[in-house]
């Protein structure tokens, strides 16, 4: 039925019918009666098919009888008149009157001695154009001469009856004498696909035969046209309801494929079906169940029972169209294990977060918002629709855009920029200059005469000479302290991981090393960012890091920001160190000896199980008794050198924040500045015009298309790499139910 189905779609696609949009309703009538009438209509359709395709193939060749018969009666009326004049010429040359037979070919040697005229066979066609010149030559070497081709062009071309191709082809007419000369002929005609039509010297004849072909095509077109309009109609009504009969049958086939999934018991005499479902639809799947015994009138009812297998479950999460985008960001990295701590609940505010902090403009984020919010108003009309790749994606995607164009604004307030542009929102800035001297913002002596700014960046900073190393200062220390905060709330979902899971040696030998190590380095350069943002200290943070291992015992000078911080600096250094084995050795030789303790009874025997799943488990009991601790160790070496070394580099992938951010501002200036404001100095309309059409179409490509993939991309690395791996195994596999709302649009 299902390629019944597609035979009709196929159908209705060449007759360019488009089935009609909308959902698919439930079908009304039963499958038996649906297999019968497609069935009916395939042999309907199929023999009008036929039909067709021998009327229009008579059709083409009636076409192609009328052209021969039109150009090759011209070649004759031509030598009838020739022949005419050369008669006239002789008598009047002769006194005597002589029967006038009019030969094609005539010469003085024949017109004086009637004896030796010879009556010559011909055969008339068409060949196609690109071959008439071969197939001239080809006739003339097989016959060494001794044939005439005349060849006339058809101005307009035909459609081909052996291949229903439009062609452009020639009528020719070969005159030859002798049956040898013939069947070369023939054969050659065959060869280049020429088609012979049979053509008579009889002038009145001629006319007869026309005028027989005229009347037999325009009964044929009168008979395609009807059975094209039955065909039609026909197709027609199938649309109208095709989309309940695919629906139904798409339906059908995935309960089949569903059912031969399922195995007899051992009576042989009911099904047995092993599968996962929620807990919270246990009821549903019960009731469901009970109503379908009622409805069949069954005398036995479905038996429900939970089973108890080691075998791990696959992963489902509730979501919905606003969390659902999140949540495949995430699964494209890896679908967590069975009830390990999903990252998508975070990943929902620091994912659009900190693409924010590299897209950090109110103006942009004001129109990715516009654009945002075109889509989500037209949802509705959109995703009943087949969209582009891209547009697809996008439209997929539009609450995660939603979110980053929000928090852009966010981070843009913050930034004070719209479009490179500051604005005193939030009240005038703090500084302003000290005399009547200090005319530009670029010259010294600004002087703090107001409160500090409320929120954000001073306006004042904006085109200052100071204005790039006080923002890469405070964008490059924000990245730190955001990436350090980011990578321990990692660290501490890997705890509740290990609490969850009762893996108490996770919880001492892996999460309070990783914690003591990643803090007593990175952590403490994030506190001494705060207190050197808090005291106004002109303490060098380089130089603190690099002799807090080069020279822990040296004196700090002018760089100690608080009391005793020497003796925290050593005890830091000492803690970190002391990590790095602690995350090492402990934990092979304990999971060794937990496995020696526990061996030949880490397995209970199943109850209540099927057969079935008690041979699975114990199959999964024998794959799991050997224990490597050289594979262990090795496994544990290879996580502390990478969480070590990846402790340094991460932090440092989190600068990304701080260079994106510096480039989307820089990008945005050099817009604004050398294009918009450069346009406007000329005091030209024309130029003003190109000027501001430039900028739009830098601003819309470069900084609003390019930028936010690149910071989109940017955004998706930190979570995967520098979040995600210090808890998230990601070794799960989805929970994919069976589902009538599930079905692919294509057939399998």
């Amino acid at each position: 039925m299902a390629r019944k189905l597609r035979f009709l779609r196929d159908q209705m696609s060449k007759a360019g019918l488009s089935l009609p949009a909308g959902s698919a309703r439930e079908a009304d009538f039963n499958l038996d009666d649906l297999e019968i009438k497609l069935g009916e209509l395939e042999a309907e359709l199929v023999e009008i098919n036929a039909n067709s395709e021998k009327l229009q193939r008579s059709y083409n060749e009636l076409v192609e009888y009328k052209l021969v018969l039109q150009k090759a009666g011209e070649f004759f009326h031509s030598a009838q008149r020739s022949a005419e004049a050369q008669q006239r010429e002789y008598a009047s040359n002769q006194s005597g009157e002589e029967s006038l037979e009019t030969p094609l070919l005539l010469d003085q040697e024949t017109v004086t001695d009637p004896s030796k005229q010879v009556k010559l066979g011909f055969i008339s066609g068409l060949v196609p154009r690109d071959k008439s010149m071969a197939f001239e030559r080809i006739i003339f070497r097989a016959t060494r001469g001794n044939v005439f081709v005349r060849q006339a062009v058809v101005e307009e071309t035909v459609i081909d009856p052996v291949s229903g191709e439009k062609v452009e082809k020639n009528v020719f007419v070969a005159f030859f004498s002798g049956e040898r000369a013939k069947n070369k002929i023939l054969k050659i005609c065959e060869a280049f696909g020429a088609n012979r039509y049979p053509f008579t010297e009889d002038l009145s004849k001629q006319v007869q035969t026309i005028a027989e072909v005229s009347g037999r095509l325009l009964e044929l077109k009168t008979t395609i046209d009807a059975g094209l309009l039955h065909r039609g109609n026909l197709l027609q009504s199938i649309g109208e309801q095709f989309e309940q009969w695919n629906l139904l049958v798409r339906k059908e086939k995935s309960i089949y494929h569903t059912l031969n999934m399922l195995s007899f018991d051992v009576t042989k005499k009911c099904l047995v079906a092993e599968g996962w479902s929620p807990i919270f639809a246990a009821k549903q799947i019960q009731d469901a169940l009970q109503r379908a015994t009622h409805d069949s009138n069954s005398q036995v009812g479905a038996i429900l029972r939970v089973l108890h297998t080691r075998e791990a479950p696959p992963t489902y999460f509730r979501t919905n169209k606003v969390t659902s985008a999140f949540q495949e960001i995430v699964d494209a990295y890896g679908v967590a294990k069975y009830q390990e701590a999903n990252p998508g609940v975070f990943t929902i505010v620091t994912f659009p977060f900190l693409f924010a902090v590299m897209f950090g403009d109110w103006g942009h984020g004001i129109c990715l918002l516009v654009t945002t919010l075109y889509l989500i108003i037209r949802e509705r009309k959109y995703s009943s629709q087949k969209l582009g790749d891209i547009m697809e994606m996008t439209f997929g995607g539009r609450y995660v855009i939603l979110l980053m164009s929000l928090f852009s604004i966010y981070t843009g307030l913050i930034y004070n920029e719209f479009f490179s542009v500051p604005f005193e929102l939030f009240g005038r800035s703090a500084y302003a200059c000290r005399d009547a001297s200090c005319s530009e913002a670029t010259t010294v002596g600004l002087i703090k005469v107001r409160d500090t700014y409320p929120f954000g960046v001073d306006p004042a900073w904006h085109g200052t000479r100071s204005e790039l190393p006080f923002l890469n200062s405070l964008k490059m220390k924000m990245s730190i302290l955001l990436g350090v905060a980011q990578m321990n709330l990692g660290v501490i979902l890997s705890f509740c991981n290990a609490k969850f899971f009762r893996n108490s040696i996770n919880i001492w030998c892996q999460f309070v090393p990783e914690m003591i190590f990643l803090n007593g380095l990175f952590g403490y350069l994030s506190v001494l960012i705060v207190i050197k943002w808090w005291t106004g200290s002109q303490a060098d943070l380089y130089h603190v890091m690099i002799y807090m291992f080069l020279g822990p015992t040296g004196d700090l000078g002018e760089n100690q920001l608080f009391p005793g911080q020497k003796t925290a600096q050593i005890v830091l250094l000492l803690l970190a160190l002391i990590a790095v084995p602690w995350m090492l050795i402990p934990k092979p030789f304990l999971l060794k000896m937990q496995h020696d303790r526990h061996h030949g009874h880490s397995y209970t025997p199943l109850q209540d199980t099927e057969e079935s799943l008690l041979v699975e488990t114990n199959q999964d009991s024998h794959g799991h008794e050997e224990f490597e601790f050289s594979e262990i160790f090795v496994h544990q070496l290879i996580h502390t050198i990478e969480f070590v070394l990846g402790a340094v580099s991460n932090t440092a992938s989190y600068l990304r924040l701080w260079a994106l951010s510096l480039a989307h501002s820089e990008l945005s200036s050099v817009f604004y500045e050398k294009v918009l404001l450069l346009a406007w100095g000329f005091n030209n309309v024309i130029i003003l015009i190109v000027g501001i059409i430039v900028f739009i179409f830098a601003t819309v490509g470069v900084l609003l298309v390019m930028e936010t993939l690149s910071a989109f991309l940017h955004a998706l690395r930190l979570h995967w790499v520098e979040f995600q791996n210090k808890f998230y195994e990601g070794d799960g596999y989805k929970f994919y139910p069976f589902s009538f709302a599930l079905l692919d649009e294509e057939e399998d």
